[in-house]
């Protein structure tokens, strides 16, 4: 999250100064593999990640949303479309991200656009999973 918020605010800023940032963060180098990989994800889908939020996110314009409050966003978006993660997960992680870094109302923000996020266009199995629970067997 904060090398997209980087990549917000300093949109001249070079690709080799987030990946040094990654590099003294981050203490493995699966976790370093990992976060390229999200990072390059959302920068990749980043137009389409941004078309969907401004469609989402009724009365509110992506620009005026709060910087961190948006790369949440952004990134909980890039893994409900286009990660194996469950949904669910996704959401609690962008949330506890939002409560450490954002605003105080930032994550009941996050977690309704999220949600609306997971609810139109998340894992499919994950949907059809939530309506057709298995009911108890009576003996």
């Amino acid at each position: 999250m904060q090398v997209l918020y980087q990549d917000d605010l300093n949109k001249q800023l070079n690709p080799a100064i987030a990946d040094a940032f990654i590099d003294v963060r981050l203490a493995t180098d699966d976790l370093r593999a990992f976060c390229r990989s999200l990072v390059a994800g959302v920068r990749r889908n980043r137009h389409e990640i941004d078309e969907l939020l401004r469609k989402i996110a009724d009365n509110w314009k992506l620009e005026r949303m709060a910087a961190i409050d948006r790369n949440v966003i952004r990134l909980g978006t890039f893994e409900i479309l286009f990660t194996e993660t469950p949904d669910r997960i996704i959401i609690n992680e962008s949330i506890e991200l939002a409560k450490r870094y954002g605003a105080k109302q930032s994550s009941q923000f996050v977690n309704g656009i999220l949600d609306r996020v997971s609810n139109q266009h998340g894992k499919p199995e994950k949907r059809a999973a939530d309506v057709a629970k298995p009911t108890p067997e009576k003996h």
